[in-house]
This record gives C-alpha cells, structure tokens and sequence, in this order.
C-alpha cells in the first residue's frame, strides 16, 4: 500500500513540473526597453532597443564592458514586416513584457500613421496599457543612444522612469497607452504626448555628455497630429490639472532695485467649472497653491510674493491657452469638463466633441496662495551685508 502511495505522488510531481519544461530561461531571452517609430517614403522605419539586463542590479564586482542596450534597425510597409525583418537578425527569443515607452517621429505622428502604431501594440500578447508615448524632432537611434547620469541602468532613464524626477519638477506630465486611448476616446478627442528633446548642458571630466529632456508635449487628435506646444508656451499646462505638481515662477519684486525672485510651487487644487449663459459657455478655473522660498536679498513682504506669483501663474496659463488656439487644440480639455459637468448643454454645442474657444473663453482664473513658506522661520536674510 505504501508503494503504491509513493508511485502516485511520483507521478503527480511529474505531472507537475512536465508544465514548465517549454520556458524559456531568462537569460537566453532578449528584453526589450522602447520602441522608436518613424515614417518615411511609404514606409515605417522601426528602432528597437534591446537592454542589458546585467547592468540593472549592483553588486560589488567591476562594471560589466558590454553595452548597457543595442539598437536595431528595419523598415517595411507596415511595421509588423519591419519587426519580422527585424527578428531574422536575432539570435535570441524576444520579450515583450518589458517594454517601457514608444517614441514617436513627427512624421509618425501625421496623417493618422500613430494610431495604427497604437492598436498593433494593444493587440499584442505580451504588451501592457502602461507603455509610455513620447513624440521627438531629434533622431530617433540618437535619442534612444543617450544613456543616464552616471552611466546608471536604462530602467532608471527618464523615459523609461520619468515619475522619479516628479519630486524635482512636475513640467509634462507621463502619458501612458491607457490614458491615451481614454483621452482619445472623450471630448475633446485630443491628447498631449510628452515632447522629448536632446540636452548638451552636462559634461564629465573627459567629454561632454547629453542627455533627454521633456520640454513641451505634442499634440494628437484621432484625425492625425495637430502640432507642438515648447518651452514657455507649455508651462501653463502644469497649474490647470488636478494631480498634485511641483514647478516653479520667477517674479520681478516691486523694490528699488527691482531684482527677481525665483518661488517654487506646490499646486494643491484645480478647479474648472463651465459657466453657461443662453446656449454659451465659458470657464472659471480655481487654483490654490503653497510658495517656497528658497533665497531672496533684501526685504520681502508676503504680500509682495503672493502677487507676483498670482500674476507669473496667470501668464503661464493665458499664454498656454492662447497659443493652443493658433494650433485648434483645446489644450486644458474644457470640453471635456463641460461634458461632464452639464452633458445636455454640451450636446447642443459641441462639434465633434469639441466646444468652440475663443480667446475670451476662458473667463476667469482665480489663484489663492495659501500658505508663503519662507524655508526657516524668517523672512530675514540668512547673512547680512
């Protein structure tokens, strides 16, 4: 009877473990970190980033000499024929579960070229919602070459981590696939893609070193690419959602000598509501903020602060506003909030689900500076002259 009982445990632990003898082992796999997608002549131009894993984890042993990532290039007529172009050159299986962000060319972006891109990744097995989209003017093998700080692992890059950097500066903020196809999906049928740009402001003791850059986004509608937002003509964007962000103003202090001050900000709330009068609409927004000081000369006064960062504010996000409208773009997604917040008024004026802006639209902007936090416990200087 007991060797009975032995045989049939014996066979259920074959039977067991017969289920894993077609795994592949991970190291005889390659994994994939971004996608680069470009378009030209008709045809895709495909980069594929594979990593190297083995220099993701420390340990105490030298540097490894191996490349931390390889670039692979191919074309073809559809991207599906440029990645099988792609794998006849392989000598290792793929793994797509990895796979961190899509980097978008301006060309890729036109003529409907991104959504398709979108749909073929959604559809694959081993892809997630959380692949991050980015969109670039510079070349794409030579955004995908730039490597981080300190030659650190590709996974801690900014691309394929940019939430790490939110604590420094909340600029633009991350679009991953799902939030694409969910911003695509509702009024105003528009999404802003993070733009990525090439940085040369750093260099080590023996080069000058570059690195990537989020400094504006891109914008996309279900019609096709609709055009950039850069630099100060983005930064409104930061105030106008309700995520809770960090960035910062520079106000000049009404003092003889009229120096500026540079405050950071903590952004606690955002408030949209449509205001509507005879089938019209336009928009209120509430803003409420925190002000860090982290150095100043001379006297400065609370007030004096809370006004300069009121107005350096409301700039940021008229200037955004106004230039979103040369482009066509509803780039705060008012529609949207007039979509949710009174359904029935927007039914009777919206056109394909977007509600005509025009410069007076925005209506009011009303920003509460809660709190000055001096740094210590004066508004005192540090040292005196």
């Amino acid at each position: 009877m007991k060797k009975k009982i032995a045989l049939i445990v014996s066979l259920a632990v074959v039977l067991l473990l017969s289920g894993c003898w077609d795994v592949t082992e991970p190291q005889r796999m390659y994994y994939i970190d971004g996608i680069g997608i470009d378009y030209k002549d008709g045809q895709y131009e495909i980069y594929m980033q594979i990593i190297n894993f083995s220099t993701v984890a420390k340990s105490e042993a030298p540097p490894s000499q191996a490349p931390p990532s390889e670039i692979g290039f191919a074309k073809g007529k559809t991207m599906e024929e440029a990645f099988f172009k792609l794998y006849r050159s392989i000598d290792q299986k793929i793994f797509w579960g990895h796979m961190t962000f899509l980097l978008f060319s301006e060309d890729a972006l036109k003529n409907e070229h991104s959504i398709p891109v979108i749909d073929s990744f959604l559809r694959h097995r081993q892809t997630r919602y959380q692949i991050l989209t980015y969109c670039t003017k510079d070349h794409i093998k030579d955004v995908l070459l730039v490597t981080p700080m300190l030659n650190k692992s590709l996974t801690a890059s900014k691309l394929s981590n940019p939430l790490r950097t939110q604590e420094i500066e909340t600029y633009v903020e991350p679009v991953d696939l799902r939030n694409l196809l969910i911003s695509l999906d509702e009024p105003s049928h528009e999404v802003n893609i993070p733009f990525v740009s090439i940085n040369k402001n750093w260099e080590t003791t023996e080069e000058p070193t570059t690195e990537t850059a989020l400094t504006g986004f891109g914008v996309v509608s279900k019609n096709g690419f609709k055009g950039y937002l850069m630099d100060g003509d983005a930064r409104g964007i930061q105030w106008m959602f309700s995520k809770k962000t960090r960035g910062d103003v520079t106000i000049k202090l009404d003092n003889k000598e009229k120096e500026y001050l540079s405050v950071d900000l903590e952004k606690l709330s955002t408030e949209i509501k449509p205001i509507v009068k005879n089938n019209e609409v336009t928009f209120e927004v509430d803003i409420k903020l925190n002000a860090i000081i982290n150095g100043f000369k001379g006297k400065v006064s609370t007030d004096q602060i809370r006004n300069g960062v009121i107005k350096a504010v409301k700039k940021d996000i008229k200037k955004t506003y106004d230039e979103g409208l040369k482009i066509d773009v509803d780039v705060f997604r008012l529609s949207e909030q007039l979509y949710r917040k009174n359904v029935k008024v927007w039914k009777k004026i919206q056109k394909d689900g977007k509600v005509t802006l025009t410069e007076n639209s925005l209506s009011k902007i009303n920003i509460t500076v809660n709190k000055v936090n001096p740094g210590r416990k004066t508004f005192a200087e540090t040292i005196q002259e």
